[in-house]
């Protein structure tokens, strides 16, 4: 899993922070739009358009995560008892679509003007705006980085995952325009846009690679699996962890597992220590359902189903 939930952080604050983290990307997204249109307009540059196309692709799944985000922390219902985590992941899938339209959109005119080279007009101001492009960008990228090492939050991932590639197509469109006007070439103004569109396939395909981890229901890292088992075995009462399954879901975390009881229990007790072992692991995971079910140590029939002893033979 490329990205992991940091502990400590309860719901509300990691939502809040994901909700700040969006809000900026479409404010940021906004502004490029603006700008950059106005210097297509007085440039005609094809660089110039494919950044701009790449903006303003990146302000719809920046709005789309707006709302994923939101939706995503939303409390589970009768119809969505796991939560609404997942909405995530499909923002995420939606970027990597739009991306992959705009890199063809992009590439399609870039070999067009390779082909049929045009002369792009007021290269200064256009690499005005491509120098003030990259500012915000970075900007950007920075707080959503902030975000990300906080959350783990896989639709602000993709968003970033965007903003990165916006970043280099803006440093790739800015190359293009400033050797067009030092050698006069307007060829090599398209192929800074063909180069942009490669990049964009290239982004898409990590997007895509993300999203899929949570769709896909993978295991947490290694490091938070084990401190699970940790967490759970403070309580010399628990002799052990079996069965462990763990998947991320947005911004929830669903964990269940076997643990392995002193036989000699009573009902009561056993439900005690089970209890306690939970209210520890939520400290650490503090958005995690946990599901725990109790077995007599060494008393214990194999059970649970074919799926179940799959997954008890990789713990």
């Amino acid at each position: 899993m490329s990205s992991s939930h940091t502990h400590g952080l309860n719901l509300a604050q990691s939502s809040a922070l994901t909700r700040y983290a969006t809000t900026l990307s479409v404010g940021v997204a906004a502004i490029l739009i603006v700008i950059k249109a106005v210097a297509w307009v007085q440039s005609g540059s094809v660089a110039m358009m494919a950044s701009l196309a790449d903006s303003s692709l990146d302000l719809v799944a920046s709005l789309v995560t707006f709302f994923a985000v939101r939706y995503a922390a939303a409390p589970p219902d009768a119809e969505h008892r796991f939560g609404h985590g997942k909405a995530e992941a499909f923002a995420s899938l939606i970027q990597g679509g739009l991306v992959f339209a705009s890199a063809a959109l992009i590439g399609q005119e870039a070999l067009n003007r390779i082909a049929h080279p045009h002369p792009i007009q007021q290269e200064g101001w256009a690499m005005v705006v491509m120098v003030a492009s990259i500012a915000l960008t970075m900007a950007l990228i920075a707080a959503q980085s902030r975000v990300l090492r906080q959350t783990g939050s896989v639709a602000v991932s993709g968003d970033r995952a965007h903003y990165a590639a916006d970043l280099a197509s803006n440093g790739i469109s800015l190359l293009g325009i400033a050797a067009v006007a030092v050698f006069h070439q307007p060829v090599l103004d398209a192929v800074a846009g063909l180069i942009v569109a490669a990049w964009l396939v290239w982004g898409a395909v990590g997007v895509f690679s993300q999203a899929s981890v949570q769709l896909m229901d993978q295991e947490l890292p290694d490091e938070q699996r084990a401190s699970i088992i940790h967490l759970m075995t403070q309580d010399v009462r628990i002799r052990g962890v079996h069965q462990l399954r763990t998947r991320a879901s947005g911004p929830f975390i669903h964990m269940q597992m076997h643990a392995d009881l002193d036989p000699s229990l009573s009902l009561v007790e056993a439900h005690n220590v089970m209890v306690a072992a939970e209210n520890r692991v939520l400290v650490a995971f503090p958005a995690a359902d946990i599901l725990i079910h109790p077995d007599p140590s060494g008393q214990a029939e194999p059970h649970g189903g074919a799926f179940a002893e799959t997954a008890h033979s990789h713990d």
